[in-house]
């Protein structure tokens, strides 16, 4: 299926697009494992993009997850880049110099009043789900909002966006998939999401959706698997005022079991096919054409 917008049309992983305006996209991988195909295929989609219309290309560390992140990993990400033949544009950006950035943003959230602290352990939350309806969004059950009204706890605590008074102030909203076409918000079926957890500084959610921002990318290329994740997005958009980029959430690659790659399944690293000779580049050029290695299947759109 062609999806055309604007009159200069460029062709990425099979789809046709042609952006309305000056292109900048990222690719933002944490650096908690090591990459796979399934991460060639997203940077190869944000590359090409960017490329396509004369874009930037950039890089971004998502870095901020203290207990996982490894050095290692940060320098395996830039030499499979290289491997890869994938040249981003400018210096490494990495999450963990912003960390006042993402507390300015969290503060002027909360001087709106729309954040609140939560002291809840997961098995707060299980045994609180156990005494009234259960609400199932896509990340699995709502929080049951123990913790809105509460002044003071014990022990450590996260931030949870207010998400009624959040969608109460912005009113309705949307944004736009490339592929998919315009979408309606609906940020309510997640319930009050946590923005500052207790085990590491933003959330992914507010730290990606701050970053897009002051990155200037217009264009957010990522994974299928992020799309209903939007929704949160777009209202910290509003919230915060910050620019809405458009967005094309790619295929996924598939394993032989119809699951997605993923460094929790063992998913066979770059390293790996880089030691026993084989070129990134060729690599590369492959799943430009659609053809994928032996045991790896594209997602639909």
């Amino acid at each position: 299926m062609a999806t055309r917008y604007g009159n200069s049309v460029g062709k990425i992983a099979g789809i046709e697009f042609a952006p309305q305006q000056v292109v900048a996209t990222r690719f933002a991988p944490s650096p908690n494992g090591r990459l796979h195909v399934g991460h060639a295929f997203s940077a190869m989609c944000a590359h090409d993009f960017s490329r396509a219309f004369g874009g930037k290309f950039l890089l971004r560390i998502e870095d901020i997850d203290g207990t996982r992140s490894r050095a290692e990993h940060v320098a395996a990400i830039i030499e499979d880049m290289q491997w890869l033949g994938l040249q981003h544009d400018g210096k490494v950006i990495f999450q963990s110099q912003r960390i006042g950035a993402y507390a300015a943003a969290l503060e002027k959230l909360n001087a709106m009043g729309l954040v609140y602290r939560c002291w809840c352990t997961r098995s707060d939350i299980a045994e609180a789900l156990k005494h009234k309806p259960v609400r199932h969004g896509p990340d699995g059950p709502v929080y049951p909002g123990t913790c809105k009204g509460r002044r003071d706890g014990q022990g450590d605590f996260c931030w949870r966006l207010d998400m009624a008074a959040a969608v109460a102030q912005t009113g309705a909203l949307g944004w736009t998939d490339l592929v998919a076409g315009p979408q309606q918000a609906d940020p309510m079926q997640f319930g009050d999401v946590i923005l500052w957890r207790k085990d590491a500084p933003a959330s992914y959610h507010l730290a990606a959706t701050l970053d897009d921002a002051v990155d200037g990318v217009s264009h957010v290329v990522r994974g299928l698997d992020l799309f209903a994740y939007t929704t949160i997005h777009r209202i910290l958009q509003a919230l915060l005022g910050l620019a809405e980029p458009l967005y094309w959430h790619h295929p996924l690659l598939l394993d032989e079991k119809g699951e997605k790659l993923a460094k929790s399944r063992l998913s066979r690293p770059l390293a790996e096919l880089r030691a026993e000779g084989i070129s990134g580049i060729a690599l590369v050029q492959q799943l430009r054409q659609g053809q994928l290695p032996l045991g790896i299947a594209r997602s639909h759109p």
